[in-house]
């Protein structure tokens, strides 16, 4: 006969693999309609979640149309993110749409590198308020709601740069070693009410945006050098990762900086 500790043990066993799923859930992703977030809003879907996504720009029909696909109850939604008013409406339109809101996936980005001598303030600025401001208020005010429901996930996109500096990188790296701190602070804030909050920290991922650089045999050689397992990411790479951070699996992870980078870090 098992002991009842073990038999409890085995049963959690049991469990686990059914915990990844978000049947039911609510997701919203800020940046769904390209990039990293399009496919985030993807693998929540396939998950079971119900996916809002939210942002600026031409790709969120394209993303709608792969979530209805995947039969998701899904919405998309033009948002300024470093708005703050905006911000808010969209999270109070987010949880009168659905009555609630489980997953905040964080995703918005913008990159501009220069000199540091001779970057202009403004561009600064530009990079400051996508990447760390605007993460800030979504988090706020979808924190909101979590915090009165006592119940959430919040995923924050960071980057291998918010670990390491970079010449000519004066605003990137600062907007995401700004999200490792508001993450670790958030997580310690709202964790004894039932919020975890927590970052994925990708390397150099696959996507449209960056496509022309990463085919460039030069870049391409110089990127796969730099990590072990040989090659850059693919958006799906992020998948289990986040599905991870999102679920009751990761019910006592709060506060982590998880890098998906091959082994970048570790090199």
């Amino acid at each position: 006969m098992l002991s009842t500790d073990l038999q409890d043990l085995a049963q959690a066993a049991l469990r686990t693999s059914a915990s990844f799923r978000l049947d039911g859930q609510t997701a919203l992703v800020v940046g769904g309609g390209g990039g990293l977030g399009q496919g985030m809003a993807l693998a929540l879907a396939a998950a079971g979640a119900n996916v809002c996504i939210a942002g600026l720009g031409d790709g969120a029909d394209l993303t709608l149309s792969a979530l209805e696909w995947i039969g998701a109850k899904a919405q998309s939604h033009n948002l300024d993110a470093t708005n703050e008013e905006a911000v808010a409406g969209l999270i109070g339109d987010v949880v009168n749409n659905y009555d609630r809101l489980d997953i905040l996936v964080n995703s918005q980005g913008l990159t501009k590198l220069g000199a540091a001598s001779e970057y202009l303030i403004d561009d600064w600025l530009s990079v400051i308020d996508v990447n760390l401001k605007s993460v800030f208020l979504c988090c706020k005010h979808a924190g909101k709601h979590m915090l009165a429901n006592k119940s959430g996930r919040i995923i924050n996109i960071s980057s291998i740069r918010g670990f390491q500096g970079r010449a000519e990188d004066p605003a990137y790296s600062v907007s995401k070693g700004g999200i490792n701190q508001l993450t670790r602070s958030l997580a310690i804030e709202w964790g004894k009410h039932g919020v975890n909050v927590n970052a994925l920290a990708p390397v150099f991922t696959r996507t449209n945006l960056n496509a022309e650089y990463l085919d460039s045999p030069g870049n391409y050689d110089w990127v796969c050098s730099r990590i072990p397992l040989g090659r850059p990411a693919e958006r799906s790479d992020l998948f289990g990762p986040l599905l991870f951070l999102a679920s009751s699996a990761s019910r006592f992870v709060n506060g982590h900086i998880l890098p998906v980078d091959g082994g970048w870090l570790a090199a």
